[in-house]
């Protein structure tokens, strides 16, 4: 069963083509299930001043998730198409982004941490940010706002719980050990949290060049039966899946049978091979 449940368009002004695009490229590469999972609008920086292109407008959501029903709809005999959100989290904010997501009429909600206070550590324009800062007090950080996005119930699925790896930052030697407590504090809270975690296979292609996360989470959260599911985290439709082969390549080595999907805020699965 081919799935990839993390895509973006052009609607969030950092990713190219159109969300029938994607459709059609699903189809075309033989995926089962499709999620479109656009990012939440800004919610805690004026999106007029700042970085340009984070994420769609706000009056576009509505629109967003009437075209992304309208496709489920018309290839409902082709492929399985998911409504989804990748919706940040943002402390503080908890009752807004509770408010938005009640709105609609979502498939998955994937929770993701990019922002700590107004920086984003996933933007490659935002590094500086790391400059004069200490990195394993970042990782403590990033960590904590894992746990209390898994603590909101907000979400379904964790998304890239590793991305603060994104751009080559990690702790020293000396500090693995912390950070690997850091890890698996998070992962406890998606377990109790009663989520999903994403296998999400865009870090192959960055700087850290590891997958999201990395082998030793993803053989904890193996050991704590969290539910696994796959996405590529495609900003364009021609990179539709891309190096998904390796995620379920790791999930058969490491002897997962079954990946989570979702209709209607509801966790189903479906067999990794077959």
């Amino acid at each position: 069963m081919r799935i990839d449940y993390h895509t973006h368009h052009a609607r969030c002004g950092h990713a190219v083509g159109e969300l029938e695009e994607y459709v059609q490229r699903g189809i075309a590469i033989g995926l089962s299930h499709l999620g479109l999972s656009d990012h939440l609008p800004l919610i805690h920086v004026d999106p007029a001043t700042y970085y340009p292109e984070m994420a769609m407008p706000m009056d576009e959501l509505p629109r967003y998730v009437e075209e992304c029903l309208m496709l489920k709809e018309k290839y409902r005999d082709q492929i399985a198409i998911k409504v989804g959100l990748e919706a940040d989290y943002i402390e503080g904010y908890e009752e807004k982004i509770q408010h938005i997501l009640n709105q609609y009429p979502f498939d998955y909600v994937i929770g993701s941490v990019h922002f700590l206070g107004e920086w984003d550590i996933s933007d490659f324009r935002q590094t500086a940010g790391w400059e004069g800062k200490h990195v394993l007090d970042v990782y403590r950080q990033y960590y904590d706002a894992i746990s209390k996005a898994c603590a909101t119930g907000f979400y379904d699925i964790v998304g890239h719980l590793d991305v603060i790896k994104r751009f080559g930052y990690v702790p020293l030697p000396e500090e693995t050990e912390e950070r690997i407590a850091l890890e698996d504090m998070a992962l406890q809270a998606v377990k109790q949290a009663d989520m999903v975690m994403e296998l999400n296979s865009s870090g192959l292609s960055k700087v850290c060049k590891e997958i999201f996360p990395s082998r030793r989470i993803v053989e904890q959260a193996i050991a704590l039966d969290i539910p696994l599911t796959l996405g590529s985290d495609a900003h364009d439709p021609l990179k539709l899946s891309d190096h998904l082969d390796e995620a379920r390549a790791l999930l058969q080595e490491l002897n997962v049978q079954q990946l989570a999907v979702f209709e209607q805020r509801q966790r189903s699965f479906v067999p990794l091979n077959g």
